[in-house]
């Protein structure tokens, strides 16, 4: 006879998610964060009280943010642990949703447990329900359908006998990994069940890794062996396949140079002597000159996002070929690539075994040391003798802080003008470098940064977040001042969307809306952003020059709660190197002269695009 324990749904969940452990030993899921309201405080509040520190509990102050969190979590973690989030039905469950997408394009794991109506019906509609007027099984939670990579919907308390272990599957799956949904009926969480006793023993899951097929193997070993002038794109599947050491030794062992995207920064140190930087938009003069003359381009663990191909301008050879190793047929057949479908790690260890002592041609390594002297130059101090009225670029920003960064420090940031800087200008050290730049969604930065934080304790977070960003969500900040979870925040206030102001610029329209002195206000805001974060606990500091700026960073690393520095800065200049066109569309008629030459450049860049789909 099989043995049961009789728990509540709630109860249940919570039991089975603390028993789900990785082959280090650890809890998969690492914790939940918690905002509690009528759709769950009930059910999962008491089941969350119930278990204690078994899966402990996080209390957040927005729904979005701790969603944030717990994805730079995993991000931190390469994948390989996660966290739950858990919200009341209607808004608390809807604020999610965008946390969800920036997962889904992410390709990152984390667990939504919003609640939902109720599965019986009775008291329809309770407060906050979403109605569907011709469809009575709708709710707002089906909202998160075109957004996880799984969604379940928990009517019966046995349902989770086979939600809960498809959950897992679709978060520990390399090719699949993304966000689930298991929207959770209230009434359910509190119906009791008799569930097997069986269901609750401790489970390990593992992180395959997929073996390429021969045949792709060797027509890609055939095209490496043609090439005269390869190039690699190292992206983030490098580091989630703890693959950084294999490229390096790759790229060393076959003579070949590699860029690196955004969410491939940091797989590998920025002095590695065939790391030529970034591609593309935000890319370095030496790295795109590369991609422009490559006539074959291996991109590693990368879904050649358009800031990485310059809108399909940067691989401007004619008689350029494209290979995609992935772990998702999808991403590898994107653009006409040949397909090469496995683990990064796998695949170059693979590769490199079948060309044997095969090194390419030889490439100008002299246009890397080039490109690294203009980034010295432009992030170097401001020189003596400039009007004291003059405000330090974002350019200046970043090179007072990687002049004081250790081996120790991460830097991260997801939106605005910095994430295309720090690409171009920061000198990453490996695992130094944290990116949201798949969805850039604002407002990840504070929650990302506490994130990262609570993921590794042992690093020093610098998170960059300007003005813009920091309106949109800072509350987290409250969080981690409550829970002792140290970073630092370099807050650079230009009064406005400066990024967005400049892209306006360029694409021939009038500065409207972005900056607060084009905005039609009558008052023009002065937001003390120290006294801001004062209120919610940080150590905050105004720092007026570049040297304050650094001397705050090191006097920051002593505390144990987050650090915020704000600093003016010019909204004006961008980054003052590298770069490419990137397609944002300029209207075709109807403007003002200014339209129509920012109308004949955009055409004569689309020119260029090489698009093959």
């Amino acid at each position: 006879m099989t043995e049961t324990i009789r728990l509540t749904a709630a109860q249940a969940m919570m039991r089975w998610l603390s028993v789900q452990m990785t082959e280090e030993g650890e809890r998969f899921i690492d914790g939940v964060w918690a905002i509690f309201g009528h759709g769950n405080v009930a059910g999962i509040g008491e089941a969350l009280h119930g278990i204690g520190d078994a899966l402990p509990t996080w209390r957040g102050q927005n729904e979005q943010t701790m969603a944030h969190a717990a994805i730079a979590y995993a991000k931190t973690k390469k994948r390989t642990r996660a966290m739950a989030v858990t919200s009341s039905i209607g808004p608390g469950a809807t604020n999610m949703v965008t946390a969800a997408a920036l997962a889904h394009v992410n390709r990152l794991p984390v667990l939504l447990i919003p609640g939902d109506v109720f599965a019986n019906r009775r008291p329809d509609p309770v407060l906050q329900q979403i109605e569907d007027f011709d469809d009575g099984t709708i709710s707002a939670n089906d909202a998160f359908r075109p957004v996880v990579r799984y969604f379940d919907r928990i009517t019966r308390p046995e349902h989770l006998l086979t939600c809960l272990p498809r959950a897992l599957a679709v978060m520990t799956d390399p090719a699949n990994c993304g966000p689930v949904c298991l929207a959770f009926c209230q009434d359910v969480q509190a119906e009791a069940f008799d569930y097997p006793e069986s269901f609750f023993a401790p489970r390990v899951w593992r992180i395959r890794r997929p073996e390429p097929d021969p045949r792709e193997l060797a027509d890609v070993v055939k095209m490496i062996r043609r090439a005269r002038a390869p190039v690699i794109v190292s992206g983030g599947g490098v580091i989630y396949a703890r693959a950084e050491a294999e490229l390096a030794r790759f790229a060393d062992t076959h003579n070949i140079p590699f860029v690196e995207t955004q969410a491939g920064k940091g797989a590998n140190g920025w002095d590695d002597p065939r790391n030529f930087g970034s591609p593309g938009v935000t890319g370095s003069a030496c790295a795109n000159a590369l991609c422009a003359g490559a006539d074959l381009v291996i991109g590693v663990g990368t879904r050649f996002q358009d800031f990485t191909t310059a809108s399909w301008t940067a691989f401007g050879n004619p008689a350029r070929q494209l290979v995609s190793i992935n772990l998702h047929g999808y991403d590898a057949t994107k653009h006409g690539a040949v397909p090469l479908v496995g683990d990064a790690r796998v695949v170059l260890e693979k590769l490199s075994a079948a060309l044997g002592d095969h090194r390419a041609p030889g490439f100008d390594a002299g246009s890397r040391d080039d490109w690294h002297a203009v980034v010295g130059g432009v992030t170097a101090a401001p020189t003596e003798g400039l009007p004291t009225t003059a405000l330090p670029t974002d350019a200046q920003v970043i090179g007072a802080v990687q002049r004081v960064a250790t081996d120790k420090t991460v830097v991260m940031c997801a939106a605005g003008t910095m994430p295309g800087a720090l690409q171009v200008l920061w000198q990453a050290a490996p695992a130094g470098y944290h990116m949201e730049y798949g969805y850039s969604c604002m407002g990840y930065e504070v929650a990302g940064a506490m994130g990262i934080a609570l993921a590794a304790p042992e690093k020093e977070v610098i998170c960059f977040v300007g003005d813009g960003s920091y309106m949109m969500a800072n509350s987290e900040l409250a969080t981690a001042v409550m829970r002792r979870i140290p970073f630092t925040i370099v807050l650079t206030d230009n009064r406005g969307y400066g990024c967005i102001n400049r892209l306006q610029i360029e694409c021939g329209g009038a500065e409207f809306n972005n900056m607060y002195k084009d905005s039609n206000v009558e008052v023009q805001p002065e937001i003390d952003f120290v006294a801001h974060a004062a209120a919610m606990g940080a150590d905050a500091r105004k720092v007026a020059s570049i040297a304050e700026l650094e001397a705050g960073i090191v006097a920051a690393r002593g505390r144990d709660i987050p650090s915020v520095l704000v600093i003016d800065t010019d909204a004006v200049p961008g980054t003052g190197a590298g770069g490419a066109w990137w397609d944002v569309a300029v209207p075709q008629t109807g403007g003002p002269e200014r339209l129509d030459d920012a109308r004949a450049r955009y055409a004569a860049n689309a020119r260029r695009q090489m698009i093959v789909n």
